[in-house]
């Protein structure tokens, strides 16, 4: 009895608002918490339902990987949805044309109107790997950069022929194929001696000066065939060089030779030619180095002032010095593009005339 008392008093002193109690009696206070606790799962359920199922406005985005541009752009305007090109990039694996990658990815739901964004493959760009040898690293590294091919490796050696930050060689080797981003080794020189004597060449035949010459490491320049007239010394014997004999010199120093041209050569005449020439223009649609070559040919024999790799238009300005009946080649991917003549050799004016006897035949 003294429960049930005290249960009715604390019921009797729980009392709402007078302006509350005017409107809503006390008995439907619980029914309308619960409806709107019921209201709120049910907003709370339909919205996770929208976002875990597509509904009548949404997209289930396809894949659009490996298809070409034009069609995944076509398909994408027909399932109304907004196509964009996002970027290009090279691809080994899909072929040039080809959608590679996209956002949003495959499986996706979106409305209609969303933007789809598409990275087209630009293939494999395949070149001719440029010819960097006895550049310095610097320009080596400017040309490979200029080319997209990656420097991937760098090793130095000692070298007496090569200067110092130039390159011996590389990998791999100029005019093959190559596709853009090829790692390319370079060795590259650290330099030989720093300087040395020069012997006497004088008396030596022209053949056992260049073995002289292989032999300790020194670089023979200009080799000048002279005539000396009948008493001068036999045919192919070093009479002058340049710097003298005993002079210090670096290991990159080259050395000049006047050789005689025998008793029986009345001497040839000496040209020098300025050359002048352009590589052809490249063909419409293409940029690629082509293979340049001058050539020499006179008196002493044929050899290249020029031979190596050559961006199209690029000019080329020479001063050549020619002994005798000569001529310059101009050689563009193995094919003349031009010929100079030099000069022609006049006659022998010692023709029949027998050696001096103190001249060796």
């Amino acid at each position: 009895m003294r429960a049930e008392r005290r249960f009715e008093d604390d019921y009797s002193q729980t009392t709402l608002p007078p302006a509350v109690e005017r409107y809503v009696p006390r008995d439907w206070i619980f029914p309308i918490v619960f409806a709107a606790f019921v209201g709120v799962l049910v907003w709370f359920g339909h919205s996770i339902q929208e976002f875990l199922l597509p509904g009548p406005n949404t997209v289930t985005v396809p894949s659009f990987i490996g298809i070409a541009q034009p069609d995944a752009v076509n398909d994408i305007v027909r399932m109304k949805l907004k196509a964009a090109i996002a970027g290009h990039a090279v691809s080994a694996q899909y072929p040039k044309g080809v959608v590679m990658n996209q956002e949003p990815q495959a499986g996706m739901h979106v409305r209609a109107g969303r933007q789809i964004s598409l990275v087209i493959s630009d293939g494999v760009r395949t070149i001719l790997m440029p010819d960097v040898r006895f550049q310095s690293l610097r320009d080596a590294k400017l040309d490979l950069s200029h080319s997209r091919l990656e420097l991937a490796k760098t090793t130095y050696m000692r070298s007496d022929d090569i200067p110092p930050e130039h390159v011996i060689s590389q990998n791999p080797s100029p005019s093959v194929s190559v596709t853009e981003g090829t790692p390319v080794s370079l060795l590259v020189s650290k330099g030989g001696m720093t300087s040395m004597k020069l012997p006497s060449f004088a008396g030596m035949t022209i053949d056992e000066a260049r073995g002289l010459a292989a032999d300790e490491h020194i670089k023979l320049g200009q080799i000048v065939w002279t005539p000396l007239g009948p008493k001068g010394p036999p045919h192919g014997e070093v009479v002058h060089q340049k710097p003298e004999a005993g002079s210090t010199v670096g290991p990159y120093d080259v050395v000049s030779l006047d050789v005689s041209a025998g008793p029986q050569e009345s001497g040839r005449i000496i040209h020098q030619t300025h050359v002048l020439a352009a590589v052809p223009p490249a063909e419409a649609g293409t940029n690629q180095p082509l293979r340049v070559r001058f050539s020499v040919s006179d008196e002493t024999g044929s050899y290249d002032l020029f031979n190596g790799y050559a961006q199209p238009g690029q000019k080329f300005d020479f001063n050549v010095t020619t002994i005798g009946t000569s001529a310059v080649y101009f050689f563009v991917n193995d094919t003349l593009m031009g010929e100079t003549k030099v000069g022609q050799e006049p006659k022998n004016a010692y023709a029949g005339v027998k050696p001096h006897p103190t001249s060796t035949p």
